[in-house]
């Protein structure tokens, strides 16, 4: 980790600031809120939640309350719908669920953003430009793949599924399995049109000039065809922007009891999952009683924390040795010396068991001089 020479800070405490300055940018407030809410918010909208056991205690006054394990319902549940308006807040709040990368329970970091109220195609654009924007500010190696849920809508009014064939359907589109969705629409007896068009839906993934051309090709129906037509826009903004690592793929489905329209997910080359997860929820805003529409995105900064050490490896630059003899106020400059370098420094009579350093150094006879650890063993 490369540190400004006047401030010495940990990278996740950087990314954090480097993308607090990011939304404030682009207009949007920060939103603070209690660490817990009452459990009946979440237990009602279980289905919107990430998956995973909800922590809850019993309060004075008798309600069973819950830690938050979603930032999202909690801005939703607060909101007041003003006409012609929008309200763009961000967040970054500390939740409690079962973490992606341990499989226990952990308070997380977790950070985003939430764009309410007449939303028009500039705030769905603007929104997507910004976890495009999050990505590159933390790495130059990442992806934004966006889908539209209202292809997907419009595929399934025609092909009229019924539910259980539905579930089926979209678990074979998110696992892109073509061979088991021509399967199960063969045992269906569905026309071919069809069949090719679940496969292509499930299938195609590249660069959105190209895939855009596919989906022209393929389109069924009006509902489809102004998925498209919104798609085209989004996607001409994006281009306009000269982003390089955005690409469509349809196999992004959340559950459409609570999503509508675009669909995302980013991604950072060393990382196996999604670090970062957004989409519109105008659905969602209508069974909390809103009449506005609504986009966002969350990143989950454990994943980006886990990622960063294990790139950095260590968890000092510099771990420095000293005698039990050494002058306090000349070693104490020493340190100085090299933290107004940049350095991280950590200053030692022995080396301590798995502690993690970069370089060791020893101050002996008033000066620094390099080290090595067999000169201790």
């Amino acid at each position: 980790m490369k540190l400004n020479k006047n401030i010495n800070l940990k990278q996740e405490d950087i990314n954090i600031l480097n993308l607090r300055h990011l939304y404030e940018q682009y207009g949007f407030v920060h939103y603070k809120m209690n660490k817990f809410e009452e459990y009946d918010l979440y237990v009602t909208n279980k289905d919107f939640l990430a998956g995973g056991s909800i922590i809850t205690f019993t309060d004075t006054n008798g309600k069973l309350l819950a830690l938050k394990p979603d930032v999202t319902l909690s801005i939703v549940k607060n909101f007041q719908d003003c006409p012609d308006t929008v309200q763009k807040v961000y967040y970054n709040e500390n939740i409690y669920r079962t973490s992606k990368s341990t499989n226990t329970y952990k308070e997380i970091m977790q950070m985003g953003l939430e764009c309410m109220g007449d939303l028009d195609i500039y705030h769905i654009s603007e929104v997507l430009i910004l976890a495009a924007k999050s990505l590159a500010a933390l790495t130059d190696s990442y992806i934004l793949d966006i889908s539209h849920m209202g292809i997907l809508q419009g595929f399934l009014q025609e092909v009229k599924l019924s539910p259980k064939n539905e579930d089926k359907f979209l678990t074979l589109l998110r696992e892109k399995n073509s061979h088991g969705i021509h399967a199960l629409f063969d045992s269906l007896r569905l026309p071919e049109e069809y069949r090719e068009t679940a496969i292509t839906l499930a299938t195609t993934y590249g660069s959105m000039t190209n895939v855009l051309k596919t989906l022209r090709s393929i389109s069924l129906n009006e509902t489809m065809d102004q998925a498209i037509e919104e798609l085209e826009t989004i996607c001409d903004v994006l281009t306009m922007q000269g982003f390089t690592s955005i690409y469509l793929d349809f196999s992004i489905v959340n559950d459409m009891s609570y999503y509508n329209g675009v669909l995302f997910r980013g991604y950072i080359n060393g990382i196996p999952t999604g670090v970062l997860s957004g989409g519109q929820y105008d659905v969602l805003m209508d069974k909390m009683g809103k009449k506005s529409g609504a986009i966002g995105f969350a990143i989950y900064m454990d994943l980006i924390e886990d990622y960063d050490t294990s790139l950095e490896g260590y968890d000092v630059d510099i771990l420095l040795l000293y005698q039990k003899t050494a002058a306090p106020d000349k070693l104490f400059e020493a340190v100085q010396d090299l933290t107004a370098a940049g350095y991280t420094v950590q200053a030692q009579r022995q080396i301590p068991k798995k502690l993690r350093y970069r370089k060791l150094m020893k101050f002996e006879g008033g000066t620094l001089k390099e080290a090595y650890e067999h000169e201790f063993q």
